[in-house]
């Protein structure tokens, strides 16, 4: 049920939209941010409308006219700058990156051409064909096969070093993640994590956070099973490396032209000190315990603060003059 909004409710009297589950393969981890997001924002004093939508999303948001859009979509569709696309033809302000930075962060292929050219270091590799991939290794092992535009590590096959086959399984009938696969080295070492704010005066990196998988790879199981993964905050690193994390999460940011919060997920090969910049998340999980919401609070950002931040974001780019 519905909260009143209290006097002093920094949302009383806005109807926010929040947009949650959608079509793509990550629609159960979207459920839940979506959730824990419309909860904080009714405890803000916002009226909330729940909205999961399909192909008429456009007309139920015509119907429910908010005032803005809380996206908690992740994955196609909802990540890839295709909703962002039909929030601006309906000129509602929405939470996070606009078109052009969710389809770039989407795009591995891409981003990683944006970022490397803004002097992010980038894991080589590049895309393939998948049936020439389930043929025959097409990098030497160790290797990483991925699709290109997918989140939440749904796909991914790591190919260990010395393995006598390819991933056969990217070649399979049943493979509905896209003709092409992005191969690139595997990088031995630590799973890092940098949640990015964009703020008014540039982006600012929050903290790095060590993600230790109970697996050994942080796959889907790893990131949203309970007792998958443990998060390490502060990650216990050297000073310096920590530094070079979060500046490159902040590069990257500015890179691809995003807003709101992002996610820069990172390995850390400690052995030859390097550190590889994997991807850019525009919508980054959002429950309490998931990494950027986590990182907030170590910060000094609570969970309910961190949503209307996010909000206010949005309302004031609007305000600014565009929802983009």
């Amino acid at each position: 049920m519905t909260q009143q909004p209290q006097a002093d409710a920094p949302l009383a009297g806005r109807h926010i939209a929040v947009l949650l589950g959608g079509p793509s393969s990550e629609r159960k981890v979207s459920l839940v941010s979506g959730a824990a997001c419309a909860e904080a924002l009714e405890r803000l004093g916002a009226k909330v409308s729940r909205i999961d939508p399909g192909p008429d999303v456009a007309q139920v948001l015509a119907a429910t006219k908010p005032d803005m859009v809380f996206n908690a979509l992740h994955g196609e569709w909802g990540e890839d700058g295709c909703v962002q696309g039909v929030l601006e033809t309906l000129k509602l302000p929405y939470t996070h990156s606009g078109v052009l930075a969710s389809a770039l962060a989407m795009d591995k292929a891409k981003a990683k051409a944006v970022l490397a050219a803004a002097g992010v270091t980038v894991p080589g590799g590049g895309l393939f064909n998948r049936h020439d991939v389930a043929r025959d290794h097409v990098l030497q092992p160790p290797y990483v096969v991925k699709p290109n535009a997918e989140g939440s590590s749904v796909g991914v096959f790591i190919i260990k070093e010395g393995a006598n086959r390819p991933p056969e399984e990217v070649g399979a009938p049943s493979w509905t993640f896209g003709e092409e696969v992005m191969v690139e080295p595997y990088i031995q070492g630590m799973e890092l994590a940098v949640a990015v704010l964009g703020e008014s005066n540039g982006p600012r990196a929050l903290a790095v956070t060590d993600i230790r998988a109970s697996t050994g790879f942080y796959d889907y199981e790893a990131k949203y099973s309970e007792g998958g993964s443990i998060h390490v905050l502060p990650a216990p690193i050297p000073n310096a490396v920590r530094d070079r994390a979060m500046r490159m999460a902040e590069l990257a940011h500015t890179a691809l032209g995003c807003r709101g919060v992002t996610r820069s997920d990172f390995r850390y090969d400690d052995i030859n000190d390097l550190l590889v910049l994997l991807e850019v998340n525009t919508q980054p999980g959002m429950t309490p315990t998931s990494l950027a919401p986590e990182q907030a609070d170590h910060v000094g950002i609570p969970f309910d603060q961190l949503v209307l931040w996010i909000v206010e974001d949005a309302y004031a780019r609007c305000s600014a003059g565009g929802t983009a």
